[in-house]
């Protein structure tokens, strides 16, 4: 009995901090992102800076990951409503958007490199190195999505998921949605400022 009363002290105490940690741990990522997206600006103004289009990729990639975080909101809805087949669908949905989202930013990166715009070496310039670097380094964020998507999924399908029973499907949710809510407003960022 003094075990089963330990086991459900411990659940409690990690469930009570794992939301705290993800906070933190997202407001690291902000920062760093803050950081890079102010290089940017301060960068822009040098003479030799350069404007240009944003790859027609960028605006793909946008819509899927916009569309990834819908899917992934109504699996929670469907998970509260104890659906598990549709809640399966939407989660599989968003990891297939997340991953149709990195195609496209790799292909935002071709783009660029195919209008004579690089990452470094001849023919790189600051602002299309900077929104290179940037864009990466969201993107690597995005890989980390992934494998949260990927343990959510597997719980998801052991059945560790109910209505009752939510919380790893929720900081998913949470993680998800900030790369998802950070890479539009990139987007919006490097559309605005040029």
């Amino acid at each position: 009995m003094e075990n089963r009363n330990l086991e459900l002290e411990y659940k409690a105490a990690k469930q009570k901090s794992a939301k705290p940690m993800l906070w933190i741990s997202m407001v690291s990522m902000t920062m760093m992102f803050i950081g890079l997206t102010s290089a940017y600006i301060i960068s822009s103004k040098r003479e030799d800076w350069v404007s240009f289009e944003l790859p027609s990729a960028l605006y793909t990639s946008t819509l899927l990951i916009v569309l990834s975080s819908l899917s992934y909101m109504m699996a929670k809805r469907s998970i509260k409503q104890n659906n598990r087949t549709l809640t399966s669908v939407f989660l599989i949905g968003a990891l297939l958007l997340g991953i149709g989202f990195a195609v496209y930013q790799l292909e935002g990166f071709n783009q660029l490199k195919a209008a004579g715009l690089y990452l470094a070496g001849a023919g790189s310039q600051v602002s299309a190195s900077l929104l290179m670097v940037i864009s990466f380094a969201h993107l690597l964020h995005v890989m980390a999505g992934f494998i949260v998507l990927g343990v959510v999924i597997y719980n998801h399908f052991k059945k560790r998921y109910n209505a009752t029973e939510t919380l790893g499907l929720e900081l998913g949710g949470i993680f998800w949605h900030f790369v998802d809510i950070l890479w539009v407003l990139l987007f919006l960022f490097f559309y605005f400022i040029r």
